[in-house]
């Protein structure tokens, strides 16, 4: 016993309540595969746990079929929200991959398998039973309200989800401080542990590469006008990359781990690569400039026609802030001019957070309680916590905490066979969710 009435009632009473692993495997066999999505059982068991103990829940869709579930704890007093925001859809998973049953949430070996284990039901899983906990232990924020968001439709864009509730409902989730997924995985760097922890995400602005010609007989290659030969010099450019570029937070990132802020980033990887490849490859490479990844090209739609349209499709990733003028200057840097045009496919500004501030306090001392750093950086990939920096101008933090799982083990799983998430790694995350909050908005009734 602490003598903490709360943290007293946490450890007792509330034992019989399902715990982050058992949530986790109910959740796993909601077959919420994105598309349909489905996602209305799952949210529908959420709901169910969530308001006996206290929690005010909204069940809001634009589609029957794909809801968003949006619970609140009210604070005592007007204060900064804290929203913990999650996603229950996920990508498709190939049975025959795998060892398991992609949606079996069997436990074994100390894990829990199926897909969404990492991406990212564990995550919904370990917010909502420390979010249950919380509600049915008496616990109310002194300042602000808790919201747990638990979204549709992320994999595909969240037009049915974060984006829509952001646009459509923004006062249901709006909100100054969010915790979403994005980072948390522990790193061992020269004798420091460090948690990473993401400020924000690069942009995507995809593009096709798009030349025209004059259609032919495949047979007489000298009458036609090969669309796709036009496009081969700016392919064989793309196997490099733009030049590096440094950025407050690639500064911020390369301090913590190095010590100083390097002029030359090429060797600042280097250094980072003899220490841990692994930290290189995965996370500091990508965020250190611009990306581009040529992903799909089209040509002729019959084999023997020379085609007069052709077309590469190119993934690239910008730094956060870069808009289209930006894109559009280091992506000429790399394939120059040529008879061809740039086409930007759907494209969106990537955003950040500013590192500091209460809750990357808060969190620092919930890290520092396990002798512990954090290492903040900027993820590639794009997530939900675009929607509620630009709706709202939000401090966005991703922050899933892991330890018993490395960053070599857990990246080859996200969208991939065999998807699973350790049991002490789900507990942990879950300890992260129930300290937080209060720690962040106080307990009502306690100066």
């Amino acid at each position: 016993m602490t003598g903490d009435p709360v943290a007293d009632r946490w450890d007792t009473e509330l034992m019989e309540d399902p715990g982050p692993v058992e949530i986790l495997q109910r959740l796993i066999r909601f077959d919420t595969v994105n598309p349909p999505g489905n996602e209305g059982e799952a949210i529908a068991y959420l709901k169910g746990l969530l308001e006996p103990a206290g929690w005010s829940c909204k069940v809001l869709a634009e589609l029957p079929d794909r809801p968003n579930l949006v619970a609140r704890l009210e604070g005592v007093e007007p204060g900064p929200n804290l929203a913990l925001i999650s996603h229950v859809d996920t990508v498709p998973a190939e049975p025959s991959e795998w060892e398991r049953d992609p949606w079996s949430g069997d436990l074994a070996e100390g894990y829990v398998w199926g897909r969404g284990a990492l991406d990212m039901k564990d995550q919904v899983a370990a917010e909502a039973a420390a979010c249950l906990k919380l509600g049915a232990s008496g616990w109310r924020p002194a300042k602000g309200d808790l919201i747990l968001v638990v979204a549709a439709d992320e994999e595909t864009g969240a037009h049915h989800g974060a984006q829509w509730l952001c646009r459509e409902h923004p006062d249901e989730v709006r909100c100054e401080w969010v915790v979403n997924e994005g980072a948390g995985e522990m790193v061992e760097f020269r004798g420091r542990r460090l948690f990473t922890l993401s400020v924000g995400e690069k942009g995507t602005f995809r593009f096709t590469l798009r030349a025209s010609g004059t259609a032919g007989h495949g047979s007489m290659p000298a009458v036609g006008d090969n669309a796709l030969l036009k496009l081969a010099p700016a392919l064989g450019a793309l196997d490099r990359q733009p030049p590096r570029e440094s950025t407050a937070d690639t500064d911020r990132f390369l301090q913590v781990l190095l010590g100083e802020v390097p002029d030359d980033l090429d060797g600042a990887l280097v250094e980072i690569e003899a220490e841990d490849p692994v930290l290189a490859q995965l996370v500091a490479d990508p965020m250190l400039g611009v990306t581009l990844a040529p992903t799909m090209a089209s040509g002729s739609s019959r084999e023997n026609v020379i085609p007069s349209e052709a077309g590469i499709v190119v993934d690239c990733r910008t730094l956060p802030g870069m808009d289209a003028d930006g894109a559009l200057e280091r992506i000429r840097g790399v394939i120059g001019e040529g008879d061809w045009e740039v086409v930007f496919n759907d494209p969106v500004v990537g955003t950040r957070s500013d590192y500091g501030g209460p809750l990357a306090e808060a969190i620092e001392g919930w890290a520092a309680e396990r002798d512990a750093g954090i290492l903040p950086l900027v993820m590639p990939g794009f997530s939900d916590s675009h929607w509620f920096r630009s709706a709202f101008g939000a401090t966005v933090f991703g922050f899933c905490p892991q330890q018993a799982m490395d960053l070599a083990e857990t990246r080859p799983l996200i969208h991939g066979p065999n998807e699973r998430v350790a049991v002490a790694d789900v507990e942990l995350m879950c300890d992260l969710f129930g300290w937080l909050p209060p720690r962040l908005m106080g307990t009502a009734g306690q100066g």
